[in-house]
């Protein structure tokens, strides 16, 4: 097993230099291979939106790497590109590990390590795919480009390449299913998320007692206004979830459009007669694919309007690739040829960087990956991705390009 995952766990290991240590692990790897290998250097925020948008304080800031390794197809096959993301969670928590973070310590079938699962098995699996399909004696007949580009909070690395020229045919995005079904499920289907945050002026009473209670009558409190909010933006995603439908989500949960307040705040704990001097309110709305972004803000807005303005945190475009396309076809053959299992679409990830190639470039996407778990992002520990799938990934990856790009 270990064997299996050898590249993988030099990745793990590779993350106690940081990120860029992990990403010369990639070009390194990539040029054995036969690669042209460019490191494209950018910065998140110089990168259009299109389909998208985000405050500046929900990116990262500084300057970002991705390493582009294209191997030059041998014939006229039509072009594919496999991308994943080499970046993790910020550290920490290190010491409710059970196994060495930085290790690769396989157990019980599984392979341990920070990010493994988001998404370092991801970034080794288009590698060992294409090592796989070479060490075969076969080549791609069309152009085989790997990129490991930066991806969490808003790095956009994909979208840097994008809108830099990176084109091909198709594009797959390498990913472990956080869902726990594996090899078992395609993403071929994303939501769209809008974030926002409401923040409400609240007036206290004119006194100078300590209680105002006997004077709440004359204040303006935000604890009523955010109630009312909350009852206008329930009742809105009441109405979208009648107008906004889509089978597969309403086939998965019986729903397709849902808005989530995810966090309250008014006053302070333990205070029983103050008034406040202001309330937040924050949540998250999806979309639909092919919704208009504008039109659903507009309608947010207008639920809202007279009550408080409404500050858009981020907004990501949903996405589709139909289950007819050539594309999905493919994929999908080589999962069963594989796994001897017929996978199926989860239509509930949202915010899947599938979206990015099909909103940016119109360029087809769908996503696959091992099993994994426990992730960091999730607050859990000893992260993992299951030793067996992964293996099925980097055959699957072989196969999509024997499948698409053809073989010479």
């Amino acid at each position: 097993m270990e064997d299996s995952v050898s590249f993988l766990r030099q990745l793990i290991r590779a993350q106690t230099g940081g990120e860029a240590a992990v990403q010369n692990v990639v070009a390194d790897a990539a040029r054995a291979l036969g690669c042209a290998v460019e490191t494209v250097r950018y910065k998140p925020g110089d990168v259009p939106m299109v389909g998208e948008f985000a405050a500046s304080r929900a990116m990262v800031e500084g300057e970002r790497e991705s390493v582009v390794a294209t191997f030059k197809g041998g014939g006229e096959g039509r072009s594919v590109i496999f991308f994943a993301h080499p970046d993790g969670e910020p550290l920490a928590g290190l010491d409710a590990w059970r196994r060495d973070p930085f290790g690769g310590v396989v157990d019980g079938g599984r392979i341990h390590g920070w990010g493994v699962a988001d998404d370092l098995s991801g970034v080794a699996m288009m590698v060992d795919g294409l090592r796989a399909l070479l060490a075969s004696g076969r080549r791609p007949a069309g152009d085989v480009i790997l990129a490991s580009t930066p991806s969490k909070r808003h790095a956009r690395g994909v979208s840097a390449l994008l809108h830099g020229g990176l084109r091909a045919d198709a594009a797959v995005y390498c990913h472990p299913a956080e869902s726990g079904l594996g090899m078992r499920e395609i993403k071929a289907f994303c939501l769209g998320q809008l974030d926002f945050r409401i923040l409400v002026a609240g007036r206290p009473p004119s006194t100078n007692e300590i209680s105002h209670l006997a004077f709440a009558h004359q204040a303006e409190n935000p604890a009523d206004t955010l109630m009312e909010i909350h009852a206008r933006l329930k009742a809105l995603a009441d109405r979208r979830a009648e107008a906004a439908r889509h089978p597969l989500l309403e086939q998965a949960v019986g729903r397709s459009s849902n808005l989530l307040i995810s966090h309250m705040n008014v006053g302070t704990p333990g205070t029983h007669t103050r008034i406040a001097s202001h309330g937040l309110i924050e949540g998250a709305l999806s979309l639909l694919p092919g919704e208009d972004m504008n039109r659903v803000q507009a309608s947010v807005e207008e639920a809202v309007n007279g009550l408080a303005r409404i500050d858009w945190v981020s907004g990501i475009s949903g996405a589709e690739v139909p289950t007819e396309s050539p594309l999905y076809r493919i994929v999908a053959d080589a999962i069963v040829a594989t796994t001897g299992e017929r996978p199926h679409v989860n239509p509930l990830h949202t915010a899947s960087d599938i979206r990015n190639p099909i909103v940016q470039a119109g360029i087809p996407t769908i996503g696959l990956g091992p099993l994994g778990g426990d992730l960091t992002q999730n607050g859990l520990h000893d992260e993992w991705v299951d030793v067996e799938d992964y293996r099925r990934a980097v055959e699957v990856v072989s196969d999509i390009i024997i499948g698409w790009c053809g073989t010479v």
